[in-house]
């Protein structure tokens, strides 16, 4: 019996060998299986990296491969670290871990996605076109994976945007049914589709896609509890519609008269005749007022600088004047310019209207820095030339800022100048305000990135190595209203400007003060 016994112990004890050597042969092509995927993905990022360096600013240029690189930084290599932490001794993983920290945040994602929904609305995008990368003048097209579009539709989610939501989960939803492969599924995609549509009201809509969740997987808890609360609520719904049906007639007769709506001169608001100009649409320019228009050579009234070799001068809008300068900054200076500006780049600041100090807005969307005339001869220089195109003074000017706007970038419609109810605009600086703005455009812009003028319907678009100019008051020292302007979002490519604030002060006898409020 004891004999026995040991016999089918040692049996038993051989049998689990025999799982161990299973095991290892599993465990090896485990290895070898995630061996075979971290090779791809690496390759996949090598031909990319590769790709992307030689030319970095025209492929982030495009929005999607901007926005892939934020979610790739941010989520996927966070992905393979914890994958990969096993070992800390490791040089890889070390080298990632430190590299780590400067690495986008979930804000820099969440901002990435918000700049290409930001796009998508100015510029009437549809989601397969923004998908496809087929986008105006893109040189390095970006496709984007149904995974890529549940992302952005998520975080549409979180910000309870339940309107794109929709439109870019029902992309991810089109890509996964036409066979894409993901990591994503589709059931996620429809729970999330589903909810987006029932918030805006659409209830037979979220009904009809969650009963295709439940037919993918019935036993979804949350589905289910859905289908019988939309199945009651559009119950619910049809009998009051049908009650109101019965009552129409008595209704209409008890309904008080409609009160006339008060018509105004301009029936779009702002912000659509903002993104209309944007689109290149609207522009409130005849042909008449076109015909007063004219370029000539620019001397300033025989300024000895420019006597010999008078500047390009173009009129670009009538009312208020807005002047071009062509071949005005030369590739040398400009390339100077952005390498004294680029290790300064922060965040863009505003002058708030009540206490003057200057503050971050989530209307201006770009990274700008501040260059004084004393530390480099070129910016000197610049200032220079801008007082003897201009004749006015830049004692009391601002500094040079240079702003760089990157995919989505935008500063939405604002004055240059402080208002009346703003007292304390420029207090700080004692040069009274701003009395006229002087822009120069270092970049070209493949699509996007004007500026716009949206009272008078003016649009300018970025030219390399010319600048524009208007004035924001009057001789009166009274603020030109029609001069509200704005900073188209960057479509494709990468803006970059610079520009000079020129304040009231040291200007009495340069430009004297008119006679009427508006002279």
């Amino acid at each position: 019996m004891m004999l026995r016994f040991k016999n089918e112990a040692r049996s038993q004890m051989t049998d689990l060998l025999y799982t161990e050597k299973d095991l290892v042969t599993s465990l090896k092509d485990y290895v070898q299986a995630e061996e075979r995927t971290l090779k791809q993905w690496a390759d996949k990022l090598d031909s990319l990296s590769a790709t992307a360096t030689q030319d970095p600013e025209g492929f982030l240029g495009h929005p999607v491969n901007a926005f892939k690189l934020m979610k790739r930084l941010n989520t996927e290599w966070a992905e393979l670290e914890s994958l990969v932490l096993k070992d800390m001794t490791d040089v890889f993983i070390s080298n990632l871990t430190i590299q780590r920290q400067y690495f986008p945040t979930n804000e820099d994602q969440t901002g990435a996605a918000k700049a290409l929904l930001r796009l998508q609305d100015t510029y009437q995008l549809d989601t397969n076109t923004i998908s496809t990368g087929n986008l105006p003048g893109v040189t390095y097209r970006s496709t984007m994976t149904a995974e890529d579009c549940f992302e952005l539709g998520k975080i549409a989610y979180t910000e309870a945007d339940y309107y794109h939501t929709e439109l870019w989960m029902a992309q991810a939803l089109k890509q996964l049914d036409e066979g894409e492969e993901s990591a994503v599924d589709k059931v996620t995609v429809l729970d999330y589709l589903s909810y987006a549509i029932y918030q805006q009201g659409e209830m037979e809509r979220a009904l009809e896609l969650t009963n295709r969740l439940l037919e993918i997987d019935p036993d979804h808890q949350r589905a289910n509890s859905n289908v019988k609360y939309f199945e009651y609520q559009l119950k619910k719904q049809h009998q009051e519609e049908s009650e109101k049906a019965m009552k129409g007639q008595e209704k209409r007769e008890k309904r008080a008269p409609k009160t006339k709506r008060k018509r105004t001169n301009d029936p779009l608001p702002e912000r659509n005749r903002y993104e209309q100009l944007c689109r290149g649409e609207g522009v409130k320019l005849t042909p008449r007022r076109q015909s007063r228009l004219f370029c000539r050579y620019f001397d300033n009234g025989r300024s000895p600088r420019y006597l010999l070799g008078p500047v390009k001068q173009e009129d670009e809008w009538d009312s208020p004047r807005i002047v071009r300068y062509h071949d005005i900054i030369s590739e040398s200076e400009i390339a100077t310019v952005k390498e004294l500006a680029k290790p300064r780049l922060r965040r863009a600041t505003i002058s708030n209207p009540v206490t003057g100090v200057l503050e971050t807005a989530h209307y201006r969307i770009s990274k700008s820095a501040w260059l004084t005339a004393y530390e480099h001869p070129v910016v000197a220089k610049i200032n220079q030339r801008i007082e003897d195109i201009t004749g006015l003074n830049m004692d009391t000017a601002e500094e040079l800022q240079v702003a760089n706007y990157g995919v989505g970038g935008q500063y939405e419609p604002h004055f240059d100048f402080g208002r009346k109810d703003e007292p304390d605009a420029f207090k700080e600086l004692g040069t009274g305000n701003r009395i006229a703005t002087w822009l120069f455009y270092m970049s070209n812009v493949t699509a996007g990135g004007a500026t716009v003028f949206p009272d008078v319907g003016a649009a300018v678009w970025p030219i390399k190595g010319t600048a524009v100019f208007w004035y924001n008051l009057f001789a009166s020292g009274e603020g030109d209203y029609s001069t509200r302007h704005a900073a188209c979002p960057v479509l494709v490519g990468n803006k970059w400007v610079s520009n000079k604030w020129i304040h009231e002060r040291g200007q009495e006898f340069r430009r004297p003060c008119g006679l009427t409020e508006v002279e």
